[in-house]
């Protein structure tokens, strides 16, 4: 198989919960640190990466599982330039919830961190990569690719389920409303002065405190913050540059360089996903 190293986005409407993303050449993403609002758990399918979660490093090779929770920053990238390839799952932290409520392992529907950040176990790197494969099989038909998911996802559930739960630290009060407030404005112009009224820290306090929390600065929040909604914006099919207006961007140059930046790939590759990606069946093995 020829590889390529423009990375594969499937995705479904039929199916909004999950989303899916193939690389075989993991030398050419290169990721900045970032955050979801979506549950996220990847394998490495061929060589090795820095895995970085929050306040922790993780050395981790082909075979090898990594699981995020909304919110938590991270980044993986390559060791030394050396090949890597991988698949990543995204999925929704309200569906996720609910599966979880349903099974008996949440006692409200009500997220939950999970405290797992590596997996290392054989079959949990066969098992999704079968679920991967038959989300991006053209000849998998719907109730196929939703049975696997969900018997993926719930069973693995099961197992995390036992882990003692390792809980980001709450905000503060002031630190949640700052967030809330860059979330809700963040398609708009925000200036460090609007944010030190509200939360009354000063400006150098204000930054060191919402760092060592959210693990990113305010702004880098606020920009991490409209790549997401400018990826949502792409899934529902809005053209590139009034995404790039519609979630705060001075033009479709800045929203492109800042999107493959978090995203690993421009705005078009992620715009031009299909529900007809094409697999090669030795990738099954």
């Amino acid at each position: 198989m020829t590889t390529t190293s423009c990375p594969v986005f499937w995705r479904d409407p039929r199916m909004p919960y999950v989303e899916l993303r193939k690389v075989e050449d993991g030398r050419q993403v290169c990721y900045a640190p970032h955050s979801h609002t979506q549950w996220s758990i990847g394998v490495i399918t061929g060589g090795s990466s820095t895995f970085c979660y929050r306040h922790d490093t993780y050395q981790v090779g082909a075979g090898d599982l990594v699981l995020m929770n909304p919110l938590w920053v991270h980044a993986c990238n390559p060791v030394d330039n050396q090949p890597w390839s991988y698949l990543m799952m995204y999925v929704d932290t309200e569906w996720l919830t609910d599966l979880r409520y349903q099974a008996g392992l949440l006692q409200t529907l009500k997220w939950q961190d999970i405290a797992t950040a590596t997996l290392s176990e054989r079959a949990w790197y066969k098992d999704y990569r079968r679920v991967a494969y038959c989300l991006l099989d053209p000849g998998s038909d719907l109730l196929d690719k939703q049975t696997a998911v969900v018997g993926f996802l719930s069973e693995l559930m099961h197992k995390l389920a036992n882990q003692p739960v390792k809980a980001q630290p709450p905000a503060s009060e002031i630190l949640e409303k700052t967030a809330s407030y860059l979330d809700s404005h963040a398609a708009t112009e925000v200036s460090l002065e609007t944010l030190c009224k509200l939360s009354g820290f000063s400006a150098g306090h204000l930054v060191r405190a919402f760092k060592k929390h959210f693990g990113l600065t305010p702004h880098a929040y606020l920009i991490n913050r409209r790549v997401q909604l400018g990826r949502q914006e792409l899934k529902n099919g809005t053209s590139i540059i009034e995404a790039a207006l519609n979630t705060g961007f001075a033009d479709q140059p800045h929203f492109q360089r800042v999107f493959k930046r978090l995203m690993a790939a421009t705005p078009n590759q992620y715009r031009a996903s299909s529900v007809d990606q094409q697999v090669n069946t030795t990738d099954r093995k």
